[in-house]
C-alpha cells in the first residue's frame, strides 16, 4: 500500500476521468494521472499543475504495475471496460489496492463478478464494478428503497434524461456490447440475464414532477441489472430511458457533451425514479441532478473514500448497494444529487 493520499486514475484524461481527477483534488486526494496516451497526460497536467503521469497500457502488465505503484486505490475509467477492467483488476490485486471502475458495460460487468469473486475475496480484497451513474447509483437507490425487505417481485429503474449527448466513450462502449451480444438485446428476467431479438416497448412512465409523465423506451437495459441481482433477490429488473434521450443517443449526427458551468458540467438533467414492489406493497425513491456523467465522479470517489476509510461491509466483487450503507452514501453526495425518499407509497 502507498500513501493514503494517492490514487490512480487509469484514462484520466477521458471525459469522466477529468470529473474523477477534479472531485479527488477537490477532497485533498492526490490523482495519479494514469494512461496509454502520453501526449493527452501531459495536456491534462497543464489543467492540474504538478500531478505525475505515469504512461501504461493494458496490454503490458509490467507498465500498469508501474503505474500503480504507491497508490492506495485505483478508479478505472478508460473503457471499452470489455478490454480494461480485467487488466486492472489484475494489476490492483497484485499491488493489493482497491479497485473502482464506472463501466455501464452489462457483459463486462459480469465478467468482473464472474472472473474475479473468488480471488478478491480470498484477498480480502474489494472491488466495486459500476461504481457510475448506470449501475451504482440505480443500486443504491433499489438498496434504499428495499430497506427492511428481504426480498421483492420487481425492481424498476426509469431514467429521465433531458437529452443524451454521448461522449466517444459511450458510444465506443456500445459498439462492443452490440458486438459481444451479437445484436441482441438484453433483459433480466425470471432471476437471469436473457438475450432475446423482440422489438423493445414504448409507455408512459409517471415521473415526479417537474419533469412529469414521459414516453419512455421499456427494457432500455443498464448496468442495473448486473449489480442489483448480484446482492438483492429481485427476479424481475426493469430499466426504462425517456424516448429522447434513448433517440440522441441513436442519432447518427450525436453530438458530445457541451460544458455550461464552472465545473465543466453541461446542460442535461436527470431524474431517477425507482421503484420496488413486493406483493401489494411498493417503495419509491428519486434521485435528481445534472449531468450523468459529472454525477459520476462523486459516486466513484465517495466509493474510494469509504473503502479506505474502512466504511465497507464486505470484501470481493461487490456492488454498491452490497458494500456500502446505500442511505448514507446517497446521503453523502447531497451537493450533487437531490434524493426524495418517500418509503412505502402503497401497502
Amino acid at each position: 500500500m502507498g500513501s493514503g493520499r494517492n490514487v490512480a486514475v487509469f484514462g484520466a484524461y477521458g471525459h469522466t476521468g477529468r470529473f474523477v481527477v477534479a472531485e479527488l483534488r477537490e477532497r485533498g486526494y492526490v490523482p495519479l494521472l494514469l494512461g496509454r496516451d502520453q501526449d493527452k497526460l501531459l495536456a491534462l497536467v497543464e489543467t492540474h499543475p504538478g500531478l505525475e503521469t505515469r504512461q501504461a497500457s493494458v496490454d503490458d502488465p509490467a507498465s500498469l504495475d508501474r503505474a500503480l505503484h504507491g497508490a492506495a486505490a485505483v478508479i478505472n475509467c478508460a473503457g471499452p471496460f470489455a478490454t480494461t477492467a480485467a487488466p486492472l483488476v489484475e494489476a490492483a490485486l497484485r499491488a493489493g489496492i482497491p479497485y473502482v471502475d464506472v463501466a455501464a458495460e452489462i457483459e463486462a460487468n459480469v465478467d468482473t463478478f464472474a472472473h474475479f469473486a473468488d480471488r478478491a475475496r480470498e484477498a480480502g480484497a474489494v472491488v466495486v464494478p459500476a461504481m457510475a451513474f448506470y449501475g451504482g447509483l440505480g443500486d443504491l437507490l433499489v438498496t434504499t428503497a428495499m430497506g427492511d425487505w428481504t426480498a421483492a417481485d420487481e425492481a424498476h429503474v426509469a431514467y429521465g434524461l433531458s437529452s443524451w449527448h454521448p461522449t466517444a466513450g459511450t458510444l465506443a462502449a456500445g459498439v462492443v456490447s452490440g458486438q459481444r451480444r451479437s445484436g441482441r438485446r438484453v433483459r433480466y428476467t425470471g432471476g437471469q440475464l436473457e438475450y432475446h431479438d423482440d422489438a423493445l416497448p414504448t409507455l408512459e412512465w409517471p415521473f415526479p414532477a417537474p419533469l412529469g409523465p414521459q414516453s419512455v423506451i421499456g427494457e432500455f437495459t443498464m448496468a442495473d441489472v448486473v449489480t442489483v441481482p448480484s446482492h438483492l433477490a429481485v427476479p424481475e429488473v426493469r430499466t426504462y430511458m425517456t424516448a429522447k434521450a434513448a433517440a440522441d443517443l441513436s442519432a447518427p449526427d450525436a453530438s458530445a457533451p457541451t460544458a455550461v458551468d464552472e465545473r465543466g458540467r453541461s446542460a442535461q438533467t436527470f431524474i431517477v425514479d425507482v421503484l420496488v414492489c413486493s406483493g401489494g406493497a411498493e417503495r419509491r425513491v428519486v434521485a435528481s441532478g445534472q449531468d450523468i456523467y459529472a454525477i459520476t465522479a462523486p459516486l466513484a470517489v465517495e466509493a474510494v473514500e469509504r473503502i479506505l476509510t474502512g466504511r465497507t461491509r464486505t470484501t470481493g466483487v461487490v456492488s454498491a448497494g452490497a458494500v456500502f450503507d446505500a442511505p448514507d452514501f446517497l446521503r453523502a453526495l447531497s451537493a450533487h444529487l437531490s434524493l426524495h425518499v418517500p418509503l412505502d407509497v402503497r401497502g
